[in-house]
């Protein structure tokens, strides 16, 4: 079999393939657009950990090209130093040292001395994580904790208000992990992130797809009162099942007004069970704080009817396809994921176990409070039906 050429990249390429990565699209389908193989794109990717390069550009100071193309000129035409900067605008120091770090006046050829001062300013800044270590070990042991890049950076601000040397971005935290070169921060910590991939991704790369079957008797979400809608009043929870391994699954719940979070052990999947774990778990909260549940189409709430005689709660159910709409849910299962991996058998937790991860998510701040934790927001709200 012939192998084929090897592929040398132009920027534009480049470009494109992070515009594609960027939007979502995997590896495979950005090779198919050079049709090469997808370890190809990988390679050029993974030198930066998956995160886009920033876009380089020259300082307003620096000498340009067509500045120099004037010094090759100039030495070519026999003009003296003084005179070439004098043309320029610039000073004579400034011309000698370009001659004198590019060949000198006999070798010096413009297009060959512009693209060396590129090469020579391509020196990556030092990490701000490097230059304060106290602040990395603060940012490491949040890790540890399982708290998310963007909750440490939006945390530091909130602890550390006047004092900008705590500040750090969450694009910065995920440089020093993904990229190692810079020193900052152990690999190690990668294991702590909540999708421990070699590479960042797209928050637009993947998406739950709603596989549950139909049930019958639903109200619609689109019936939800808009009270709920705008999260203002609490006592409106959105709920679905996380699996884990071996047909082990438990049920989340969440409350759109403070995020919190409640796990519920469910011995199986079948509608009598999920309901009668549901029913129980609602006669811990006052009436108050739990008037709604929203939650998809799946089997587990055939028997949703029951639920409601039982607690009189109303269940709105989400429409077909559309995990979306109860996003809250959506995005705390994904962070239970630290807790509980894909392909985890989940059984085996007690419902103490459970409310001991739910505590942990519950005092982690977020940043849609204002870095607030949720176990905060919602105490508030028991206090004032208190």
């Amino acid at each position: 079999m012939k192998q084929r050429r090897r592929i040398y990249y132009t920027e534009t390429q480049k470009a494109l393939m992070w515009d594609r990565w960027q939007k979502g699209d995997s590896l495979q389908q950005i090779a198919q657009l050079f049709d090469r193989n997808h370890s190809s794109v990988q390679g050029i990717l993974a030198q930066s950990g998956g995160i886009r390069p920033a876009q380089r550009c020259r300082s307003r100071l620096a000498l340009t090209l067509a500045e120099r193309e004037e010094i090759s000129l100039g030495l070519a035409l026999g003009d003296s130093i003084r005179s070439i900067a004098t043309l320029l605008g610039r000073a004579p120091s400034t011309i000698s040292r370009e001659i004198s770090r590019n060949g000198g006046s006999d070798l010096y050829r413009a297009s060959w001395a512009d693209q060396a001062a590129w090469d020579r300013a391509c020196r990556p800044k030092t990490c701000k994580l490097v230059e304060h270590r106290r602040l990395a070990r603060i940012v490491a042991g949040k890790l540890r904790g399982l708290w998310s890049p963007e909750q440490i950076a939006g945390w530091l601000k909130y602890a550390y208000p006047a004092d900008e040397d705590y500040h750090v971005s969450h694009e910065t935290i995920y440089r020093s992990l993904y990229i190692q070169a810079r020193g900052a921060l152990k690999k190690e910590l990668l294991q702590h992130l909540r999708r421990t991939r070699a590479m960042r991704r797209s928050r637009h790369h993947t998406q739950k797809t709603d596989t549950h079957g139909r049930i019958t008797n639903t109200v619609s979400i689109s019936e939800r009162p808009a009270t709920v809608e705008d999260r203002a009043v609490p006592g409106h929870w959105e709920g679905d099942l996380l699996f884990g391994d071996r047909n082990s699954q438990i049920a989340t719940l969440v409350e759109r007004h403070s995020r919190y979070v409640m796990l519920v052990k469910v011995a199986r999947q079948d509608t009598e069970t999920v309901i009668n774990a549901l029913i129980k778990n609602a006669r811990r909260l006052p009436q108050e704080l739990y008037k709604s549940l929203t939650w998809d189409r799946g089997k587990e709430m055939a028997d949703h009817t029951r639920f409601t005689l039982a607690t009189d709660i109303k269940v709105y159910f989400c429409d077909p396809h559309s995990p979306w709409q109860r996003g809250t849910n959506e995005n705390t299962n994904g962070l239970l994921r630290q807790y509980f991996p894909k392909g985890k058998d989940i059984s085996a937790y007690s419902q103490s176990q459970l409310n001991t991860v739910a505590r942990k998510l519950n005092e982690r701040p977020r940043k849609t409070l204002n870095y607030e934790t949720p176990a905060e927001r919602f105490h508030q709200s028991v206090a004032s039906i208190g």
